[in-house]
């Protein structure tokens, strides 16, 4: 017990160092945004918490997810906007995103140490044992979460930019017939050839994910259904020994939320009996929140290639099809 607990504490303390190296770049930043007092900021930031739906009683637990998601999400926007009434809507992006990881690394921290103090107090050998055990996992998180933060504070596309960044491939190849925002989600719809496509993205460059799913089904509702082939494209984890940037094709509703936004495009294309196909990008965690590696960017190049041949392939003339890039948007505009 003596070993393993001398082993958790030395670990602790490098992510205690993690905590206090980031601390003060995101205080380095607020700085350079004109906040006095970053520090109460950041506090306020980490002590914000989420209670989860009741589960045992799953009637309208998607709305009530979606409630508090919706509010959980206003609630830091405010307490930034109020520290920081000035910011624009792209700093702001990359200050909440920045508190954000801040956030789960403190709360990583204050876990482990939880436990550990725990069953040292109660000698429970069992329960300092799996710590030690789960140890190498949680270390290996709080690197990638630690590497993460400066793309995020710079503004740099990540791994998870690629579903946003191929929607913008798509929107550059095209013919612009409109364009509009909804609840930060960008709606753009333009001619390929002879076929119409509405290309659905989270409003960029900033640290967005938008609501691509709700944005989704009030589209086809707009439509009323008459709309032949939907496509989201996302990235998703690989399992270990997979190749990064590896393109796969399924059929559902390729987005990670947890749950809202991909119920909201299951439920529509269900509704109109409309297919729904999804593209992943495989990248490993550390590959979805770092800045994008060159084999992921080639990757979304060659997705942007595999959804057109799709669209052609599934689609007769005058089709119409919705395609949602889903991710992250930092760093790609539009």
């Amino acid at each position: 017990m003596k070993l393993w607990s001398i082993d958790i504490r030395n670990k602790l303390k490098i992510i205690k160092r993690y905590v206090e190296e980031d601390k003060r770049k995101i205080e380095g930043f607020l700085r350079n945004l004109g906040l006095e007092l970053p520090e109460l900021l950041i506090k306020k930031i980490n002590n914000f918490f989420i209670i989860d739906p009741v589960s045992i009683e799953p009637t309208d637990i998607i709305k009530r997810m979606d409630h508090l998601i919706r509010e959980a999400e206003g609630s830091i926007r405010g307490i930034v906007s109020s520290y920081l009434p000035g910011i624009g809507k792209y700093e702001r992006s990359l200050v909440e995103t920045g508190l954000s990881i801040l956030s789960v690394l403190n709360q990583i921290y204050r876990i482990i140490q939880h436990y550990l103090l725990t069953s040292e107090k109660e000698n429970n050998w069992i329960l300092l044992m799996q710590l030690e055990l789960i140890m190498p996992q949680y270390m290996r998180l709080v690197e990638i979460y630690h590497e993460a933060l400066d793309p995020f504070l710079t503004g740099k596309p990540i791994g998870d930019s690629a579903g946003p960044y191929i929607a913008l491939r798509l929107i550059e190849s095209g013919e612009v017939v409109s364009q509009k925002v909804v609840d930060e989600t960008s709606i753009t719809e333009i001619r390929l050839g002879s076929r119409r496509i509405y290309v659905i993205k989270a409003e960029g460059p900033g640290s967005n994910v938008g609501k691509p799913g709700r944005a989704v089904a009030n589209l086809i509702e707009e439509l009323k259904g008459n709309v032949d082939l939907v496509i989201t494209v996302d990235a998703a984890l690989k399992l270990e020994g997979e190749k990064t940037g590896e393109i796969a094709e399924g059929v559902g509703a390729a987005i990670g939320d947890p749950g809202p936004e991909k119920i909201a495009i299951e439920r529509v294309t269900t509704k109109y009996r409309i297919p729904l196909k999804a593209i992943i990008i495989k990248m490993g965690q550390e590959d979805a929140i770092s800045t994008m590696k060159k084999e992921i960017y080639e990757a979304c190049e060659r997705a942007y290639e595999y959804i057109r041949r799709l669209i052609r392939g599934y689609t007769s003339v005058n089709a119409t099809v919705v395609v949602a890039g889903i991710g992250n948007t930092i760093g790609v505009p539009g």
